[in-house]
């Protein structure tokens, strides 16, 4: 099997993801086109409300699995919890791993406290706080939805630079909540003096996973191709969450009303 970990995988899936891995849910001080505002509120509602089993498969350009996650994500246990894996390619997670998602967990919490206290500021900013909802155009619209291109922020955005990236949303008519939501890389970048990303695409898509409430992230595709001291590298990223359980936030267990967090991302 090839090497687990590849520091372009790495770098490239967190650039492109929101990731993905998307943290949507933040404040807008903006006025975005109403059908945008809507889709995005009901994010925003539905923020850490959903436990799930994720599925993460990476493969590389000949299509050989690089590895293979499942892991049961519960945003309503005590954060040390929140991850627990099911299978690590294919076996049962040994002690370390388990540490490792232990801890995961437990600066997921960190950063939770440290986005709700006030004045704390986001270490790394998130897509959704880099998306410039103000100047979002209409790109396309059919009987059925409406697809926005949603513009980055250029101002202390140094992860998802808007001359390089380009994010369309598309939201659902007869329902006003997000289909789908696709980032691609405009043209080549470099991230540091070695590697350099010279291709990618990546597609979030939401459904309805009960029919009392708005349609969450159920899947994220991505591809991306590009260098490490001249060496061609490439990946294939997807993710799939099921058995959807609706739960209370571990944050509001004390019942206090707290704002959307916006510095915390997959």
């Amino acid at each position: 099997m090839p090497p687990r970990t590849v520091p372009f995988t790495v770098r490239f899936f967190l650039l492109v993801f929101f990731a993905a891995c998307l943290a949507l849910p933040f404040p807008s001080r903006a006025a975005p086109p109403e059908p945008l505002a809507r889709a995005l509120q009901h994010i925003v509602d539905d923020y850490d409300r959903w436990a799930y089993t994720q599925t993460i498969v990476q493969r590389d350009t000949k299509g050989s699995v690089v590895s293979a996650d499942v892991v049961r994500f519960d945003p309503s246990q005590p954060y040390a919890g929140q991850y627990r894996p099911l299978s690590i390619d294919g076996k049962p997670p040994t002690a370390g791993q388990l540490r490792k998602y232990r801890r995961k967990g437990e600066k997921r919490g960190q950063k939770i406290d440290a986005a709700e206290s006030e004045g704390a500021e986001p270490v790394r900013q998130t897509l959704g706080e880099l998306m410039d909802l103000d100047h979002a155009t209409i790109v396309a619209e059919d009987a059925d939805g409406i697809a926005f291109d949603v513009p980055l922020k250029k101002d202390g955005n140094t992860r998802l630079p808007p001359d390089k990236f380009r994010v369309t949303a598309r939201v659902s008519k007869a329902t006003g909540m997000f289909e789908d939501i696709d980032v691609v890389l405009r043209a080549p970048m470099r991230t540091d003096l070695v590697v350099k990303i010279k291709s990618g695409v990546g597609r979030l898509e939401f459904a309805r996973v009960s029919p009392a409430f708005a349609p969450t992230l159920i899947r994220v595709h991505g591809n991306g191709a590009g260098s490490i001291l001249f060496v061609s590298v490439g990946r294939t990223y997807d993710l799939v969450r099921s058995d959807f359980e609706r739960v209370k936030p571990y944050n509001e267990r004390f019942e206090v009303e707290l704002g959307p967090l916006k510095s915390i991302d997959f």
